[in-house]
């Protein structure tokens, strides 16, 4: 594959992932007041592990901080976006420093913060959620070095 291709295949990874966080974002910010309330629930719930219901997101205060982490998450994509869109072709060994260092400062706190909380299968799903993105980072560094 050329290196054109590549950065190319790189680029559209990281807008898909983007518009994926964004999407995931918007649904957070707005669920407690749609009918995405009880998908809502149901991820807190699973963060918790067990499945047993006992987590609900049912109060103003978890209403407000569902807003808030939904609309972090959804600027995290979007900063991914606009990284990849205006500075990838250019200077594609810069745009990813940049992304890993954004999503590293979103990844460890969150992640931190979810087991203090006692919800240690949300560190699983933000490593999925991180891969999205690192995934295509990594195969293309590992592309160049093999390259060279």
């Amino acid at each position: 594959m050329t290196d054109t291709k590549t950065a190319h295949n790189t680029a559209q990874w990281l807008k898909s992932a983007a518009v994926f966080c964004i999407s995931i974002g918007l649904a957070m910010a707005m669920a407690p007041f749609t009918f995405l309330a009880p998908a809502l629930s149901f991820f807190v719930d699973l963060a918790h592990l067990p499945l047993d219901g006992a987590q609900q997101i049912n109060t103003d205060t978890e209403a407000l901080l569902s807003a808030i982490s939904g609309g972090l998450l959804c600027g995290l994509g979007a900063a991914v976006w606009l990284i990849t869109d205006h500075l990838h072709a250019r200077d594609p060994a810069l745009a990813r420093r940049m992304i890993t260092l954004t999503l590293l400062a979103w990844y460890v706190p969150d992640s931190l913060g979810s087991l203090a909380a006692g919800a240690w299968f949300n560190v699983v799903m933000n490593s999925g959620f991180l891969a999205l993105f690192l995934v295509p980072i990594l195969m293309v560094r590992t592309s160049h070095e093999a390259a060279a």
